[in-house]
């Protein structure tokens, strides 16, 4: 696991500890070919599909669909080293070490690299995850146009995809997905243990608003008179972030962007455009939140004469892990002697998009200082073989 890390980490390497490895670059391309030399040197059949998904495959005695795990290989930018790669190299490692140690299974076991989850170069939103469960559209990789200015299906075609196949990577032969994942925050190292199974994976809708009011000079015009939207915005701040506080663990909204116009020192703003993401695990409880913010924004805006517009940029509904693979998850930890906690998982995650299709469970290890996106994530090697043996564990009892 050390070996491949650090070799996984040289596609993209960035500074001292980070990668920056963004979907269909050169050191993607890279991090994929390794991948499938790993996977043909562990005696897997491999398998790259229409977006570039990339799958080992230990075929199983009995047929019937597969149980599958694996993780991203595009970082944020700069990301680290253990966010989606962990999760991508431990469940081949996991799936090697049953085939050398029991031999063929009887269901069949993968073990795929995903192509892209961060959206860092393109505003893809899991573009391998939502290939597997057929929901890109054959007109959406000519709109998707990244942050260079290329479109997507220009990027597919610079690597040797083509983009009118998409549809080719979807899956109707998944029983089971389990994502081993760091955990990207301070919950376990707060409780003092390597391992959580995760219950289930928060819901969340980001959008952005734009408020809109008179643009003024700062000191000749009198405050009451004033269509200010920074205003506004410093009481929409206050409200919506008030609200996901008062309702307590695990809801959580944040402002994470801002922009502000005319931006100067001496003139009142014309107009403010910010973000809010907010998240809860129970779907209804988000709803509730949301409907809370949302009249709340609206009560601001018409109190102090300003337009407001919204724009949802995503939306992911709350995802429970399976009941019978969550047993499976406890008994192999118990098999293995690690002792998890279970949580919540805030981040979303390919697998919230593949339980569409499969049952779904996560297994998170503990991230060092609760940090990740960042070049210092870091995660020890003792606390991933943990998370290693019980994914390993799982997939024995699933397969074998």
């Amino acid at each position: 696991m050390a070996q491949r890390l650090e070799a996984f980490a040289t596609f993209g390497a960035y500074g001292k500890s980070g990668v920056w490895r963004t979907l269909y670059s050169p050191e993607w391309v890279d991090a994929t070919d390794q991948f499938a030399d790993w996977c043909i040197g562990a005696g897997l059949a491999v398998n790259r599909d229409s977006v570039g998904n990339v799958w080992g495959r230990l075929e199983g005695s009995e047929g019937g669909k597969s149980i599958v795990s694996g993780s991203h290989i595009d970082t944020v930018t700069p990301g680290g080293r253990y966010d989606g790669a962990l999760g991508t190299i431990g469940a081949l490692i996991a799936i090697e070490a049953l085939a050398e140690q029991s031999g063929k299974p009887k269901r069949t076991l993968e073990a795929v690299a995903l192509c892209e989850e961060e959206s860092s170069r393109f505003r893809a939103n899991f573009w391998g995850s939502r290939a597997i469960i057929g929901k890109i559209a054959p007109e959406v990789p000519d709109q998707i146009v990244g942050f260079d200015g290329i479109t997507i299906s220009d990027a597919m075609r610079e690597v040797g995809l083509d983009p009118e196949l998409c549809y080719q990577a979807r899956r109707r032969d998944i029983d089971a997905f389990i994502e081993l994942h760091i955990e990207q925050g301070p919950v376990l190292e707060a409780a003092d243990c390597s391992v959580a199974l995760v219950t289930g994976i928060a819901g969340l809708r980001g959008i952005t608003i734009t408020l809109e009011g008179v643009a003024n000079h700062a000191g000749a015009f009198p405050m009451q008179q004033r269509k200010d939207p920074v205003a506004g915005f410093a009481e929409i701040v206050s409200g919506v972030i008030g609200i996901a506080k008062e309702m307590g663990s695990p809801a959580v909204t944040t402002i994470g962007r801002v922009n502000v116009e005319p931006n100067l020192a001496t003139i009142i703003p014309g107009k403010v455009e910010f973000t809010i993401d907010a998240r809860h695990a129970d779907s209804d409880e988000l709803k509730c939140m949301i409907t809370r913010q949302d009249e709340l924004m609206n009560e601001v805006a018409a109190r102090l004469g300003l337009s407001l517009s919204a724009h949802v940029t995503s939306q992911h509904e709350a995802c429970v892990s399976d009941p019978e693979l969550m047993v499976e998850l406890e008994c192999a930890a118990g098999t293995a002697k690690v002792n998890p906690i279970k949580m919540v998982s805030g981040a979303a995650h390919d697998t919230q998009q593949i339980s569409k299709i499969a049952r779904t469970a996560m297994i998170f290890v503990r991230s060092q200082g609760g940090r990740s996106h960042t070049p210092e994530e870091f995660s020890s090697l003792d606390d991933i073989v943990d998370g290693i043996k019980v994914l390993a564990g799982t997939l024995h009892r699933l397969a074998y």
